[in-house]
């Protein structure tokens, strides 16, 4: 097969066309990228200085390095926003902050993340509450400063495939700012609360992600939005309540991308999320990150037999046992089954599943990268 270019070969993946190799995704999301911790033992194995640039406070992940990302191969570059947004956010002290929205978080000792410890509308709280709370401004230039800038050096300077990060819609968002208990307790107890908060911070969002989309929608090659809905065995609430509650305003969300953007529509959620594939596949998203294998439901060969041609999956790494405690040797082994299983047909981008954590083997991060890269599949030879 004739060698494509980097943004060829995902695009190609993503249109279930095969490439001419399984294409490499490391640092394109917020989800796929590295703690700074690991990543700062990477620089230093490739002999690389500087201070790396962090792209989420919370999860305290980074953005990859050019020259990492070209000695790796990796096809995919992220497009993220580089201006700060005002809203509510501010420093609090050495480790706690507080985020756009309110949400204040603490790195407690010995952590490498940062918790939750403030939701600003928690408790007894009325609909007038939520109307009044300080919402972000969507009009704010930092969620679109950069964005072409850096979407123009990627087609100049690269051959990757650009991905935007589009902010999550509401579900991730409206458990922060309600807290978990009562975020699951209102779906019963409080459902016309539960829609009014989602309902206000979709406003937002949506505003955000127009803007963003307005400013290099049709100069991208992936969008990506995120919302957590799946645990390690099923999804976070009943089908009946995501039919009810969320899929109508999933729907609102992804219809406004795909009115203002050509790029392939990749959505993220960890976790058991088999059982909304389908309904995914009906919104218009072509393809699913990061596919957690042990979750309930997900394991990688079984979702390529049922959703080939329909679906696109992203990731698929045994992230929770192969890749930090396997050896290099497990690691290559792990990769071959996900190329065979997942990758005939288009339809696949290789992955680590979610960050590589500080625990990973720098070791094991290039041998994933580099046998994905130079693997042939049996059902290519």
């Amino acid at each position: 097969m004739t060698a494509m270019t980097s943004r060829e070969r995902v695009l190609a993946a993503l249109s279930h066309t095969q490439p001419d190799r399984v294409p490499l995704d490391l640092g394109g999301t917020r989800n796929s990228t590295m703690v700074l911790e690991g990543y700062e033992r990477v620089l230093r194995h490739f002999g690389l200085a500087g201070e790396p640039r962090m792209v989420e406070r919370m999860m305290r992940v980074v953005a990859i390095d050019e020259e990492v990302l070209a000695r790796l191969q990796i096809d995919t570059r992220a497009v993220f926003p580089g201006g700060a947004t005002r809203g509510l956010a501010a420093d609090l002290g050495p480790r706690r902050y507080r985020d756009m929205w309110g949400v204040e978080r603490v790195q407690p000792d010995g952590s490498y993340y940062y918790d939750l410890v403030g939701s600003p509308l928690a408790g007894d709280i009325d609909l007038q509450t939520i109307l009044r709370h300080p919402w972000p401004d969507p009009d704010d230039p930092g969620f679109t400063t950069g964005l072409a800038d850096r979407v123009r050096w990627i087609k100049a300077h690269t051959s990757a495939a650009s991905v935007l990060a589009l902010p999550p819609a509401f579900v991730h968002i409206s458990q922060y700012l309600r807290g978990f208990e009562d975020w699951f307790c209102d779906f019963v107890a409080a459902p016309k609360r539960l829609e009014a908060l989602f309902d206000a911070i979709l406003d937002v969002t949506m505003a955000i992600a127009t803007r963003q989309l307005q400013t290099v929608g049709r100069d991208v090659d992936v969008v990506l939005t995120s919302d957590d809905l799946g645990s390690q065995n099923a999804l976070l609430v009943s089908r009946e309540h995501y039919l009810k509650f969320i899929k109508p305003r999933q729907q609102r969300f992804f219809r406004r991308i795909k009115d203002l953007t050509p790029a392939k529509v990749v959505f993220h959620s960890c976790g058991a999320v088999a059982s909304i594939i389908d309904d995914l596949i009906e919104m218009g998203v072509d393809g699913l990150n990061p596919v957690q294998p042990q979750a309930g439901g997900m394991n990688p060969a079984d979702l390529k037999r049922r959703y080939r041609g329909r679906m696109a999956f992203w990731g698929g790494t045994d992230s929770q046992n192969i890749v930090p405690r396997g050896s290099v040797a497990d690691v290559q082994r792990m990769v071959e089954r996900l190329i065979e299983d997942m990758g005939e047909g288009g339809g696949y981008i290789f992955s680590n599943c979610h960050n590589i954590q500080p625990d990973v083997p720098v070791g094991n991060v290039l041998a994933m990268f580099q046998h994905a890269r130079e693997y042939v599949p049996s059902w290519a030879r």
